[in-house]
C-alpha cells in the first residue's frame, strides 16, 4: 500500500504526490525537486503538468504522454495522478494533485492536504477529477 505524504507547503501537493508514488518523504522529494529548479512556492507547480512529469521521469517512471479526461473511477488505471479542485485565477487553470491507487478490489486516493481527517480517501463522490496522468511502470 502506498503511504500518504503530507504537503509541508501550501502549494506542495505535486511534490507530496510524487513522493507518495516514489516512496520518499516530503523532505527528500523537496530536495530532489529543488535541485531540478522546481519549488513549491512556484504556483505553476499546480497549474502545469510538466513539473510532476519531470520529477517522475528523473526516477525512471513513465507516464501517459497526455492528460486523459476523467470519465469514471472504474475507468482509471491502477495508479494515476489526478487533478481535483479545479479553479481559475486570472484566467489560468489551477488544481490540487492527488494519487489514485487500485490494489485488487480496493481503491483509494492519497490526498496530501493537512486539513483532512484522513489522507487516505474513499469518498469518491466528494472528489471531482477533471483528468489524470497514468503512471505506467511502478
Amino acid at each position: 500500500m502506498l503511504k500518504p505524504i503530507l504537503q509541508e507547503e501550501a502549494t506542495g501537493c505535486g511534490i507530496a504526490s510524487v513522493a507518495s508514488i516514489l516512496g520518499k518523504t516530503y523532505q527528500e522529494m523537496r530536495i530532489i525537486a529543488n535541485g531540478m529548479g522546481i519549488y513549491a512556492e512556484d504556483k505553476s507547480l499546480w497549474s502545469d503538468t510538466q513539473h510532476v512529469r519531470k520529477m517522475l521521469a528523473k526516477a525512471g517512471v513513465k507516464t501517459s504522454a497526455e492528460e486523459i479526461p476523467f470519465e469514471s473511477w472504474r475507468g482509471l488505471p491502477d495508479l494515476a495522478l489526478l487533478s481535483i479542485k479545479h479553479h481559475q485565477e486570472d484566467g489560468k487553470n489551477f488544481w490540487h494533485w492527488v494519487v489514485f491507487k487500485r490494489e485488487g478490489s480496493r481503491s483509494y486516493v492519497l490526498d496530501s492536504a493537512s486539513s483532512l481527517p484522513s489522507n487516505i480517501r474513499t469518498d469518491f463522490n466528494a472528489m471531482h477529477p477533471k483528468w489524470f496522468i497514468e503512471i505506467k511502470n511502478i
